[in-house]
């Protein structure tokens, strides 16, 4: 193969990108199966997945070609990024489900991209708009107040991890490294800042009396998610997406919150409310339609 997308991806670029996506939705259920019973507190979470990602991507990243052009402030604002999405991540699934807080991250992550385009100078066609209202009309609906409503503080900060994974995946896009070494580089850094906080988090709580230990089962979820989950699923994303089209892409990731929402039921016993049905339903029809009208729209005159 000559590396360009194909309008029909092999056996292989499938497999690698349900793969990927099983891992990306993974991220979410073993996040909330950690927390929600105790066995980890969100800041040892976020820790240990970091550096067991890091360590994991820095295997796989030995031998690739670096960009020494790079400047260690553009690594830092990447590194920066995903932290900022790594702790809310975290701190978020103490008081949302696996399934509602997917489909927030999801949500938000799409419309900060879309809503930088937009900011660069991009004019969506009316088509484009209509899915920009849609998926922003479910994520209102998953939100109004009621019986079923997501956690309030839980939302707005998965919604703060979602639009800093949206602004990481910006700036990936413009990194002149191999992209393994570029998420290897961006791990190791955003560890370090996870380290400092869980050295502030660690003496509050020691002072406090409130330090309970991580269990044994707490740990391990913690290192599936960053070694496997996160380490090898973005590797094995990146893989894929030489083999296919940007709007492919983006699409395929539509699926990620349907596929956790669907493993949530099955694994986590959580229930598809009728708002989570209709907001999910608006959300992904909405950015599949902005996506699409996107990729048809010509091009701007300067």
């Amino acid at each position: 193969m000559d590396g360009r997308p194909s309008e029909r991806p092999s056996s292989r670029v499938v497999a690698l990108t349900a793969l990927a996506l099983a891992c990306f939705a993974g991220n979410s259920l073993l996040c909330r199966a950690a927390l929600v019973a105790g066995h980890i507190d969100a800041t040892s979470f976020t820790v240990i997945r970091l550096v067991s990602g890091a360590l994991v991507l820095s295997v796989l990243a030995r031998g690739r070609a670096v960009d020494t052009s790079a400047t260690e402030r553009a690594r830092w604002g990447s590194a920066l990024a995903l932290f900022a999405y790594a702790a809310p991540f975290s701190f978020a699934y103490l008081r949302l489900g696996a399934a509602i807080g997917a489909l927030v991250l999801f949500g938000c992550v799409q419309a900060t991209m879309i809503g930088v385009g937009i900011a660069r100078g991009e004019r969506p066609s009316a088509l484009a708009w209509v899915g920009i209202a849609l998926a922003l009309g479910g994520l209102a609906l998953l939100t109004v107040p009621g019986k079923t409503a997501p956690n309030p503080l839980g939302a707005v900060m998965m919604a703060i991890a979602g639009a800093a994974w949206g602004v990481y995946s910006l700036r990936g896009r413009t990194s002149k490294d191999d992209p393994v070494v570029a998420t290897s580089a961006s791990f190791s850094r955003a560890s370090l800042l996870a380290l400092v906080l869980a050295g502030v988090v660690l003496r509050w709580s020691w002072s406090s009396g409130s330090f309970m230990p991580p269990s044994l089962r707490g740990v391990l979820l913690a290192v599936v998610s960053g070694a496997f989950a996160s380490g090898v699923g973005y590797s094995l994303w990146y893989a894929a997406l030489r083999h296919l089209t940007a709007t492919r892409a983006a699409v395929l990731q539509l699926l990620v919150p349907i596929v956790a929402a669907v493993l949530a039921v099955l694994f986590l016993g959580e229930t598809a409310s009728a708002r989570l049905v209709g907001a999910g339903l608006a959300i992904v029809g909405g950015v599949a339609t902005a996506t699409l009208a996107r990729r048809a729209a010509p091009p701007a005159r300067s």
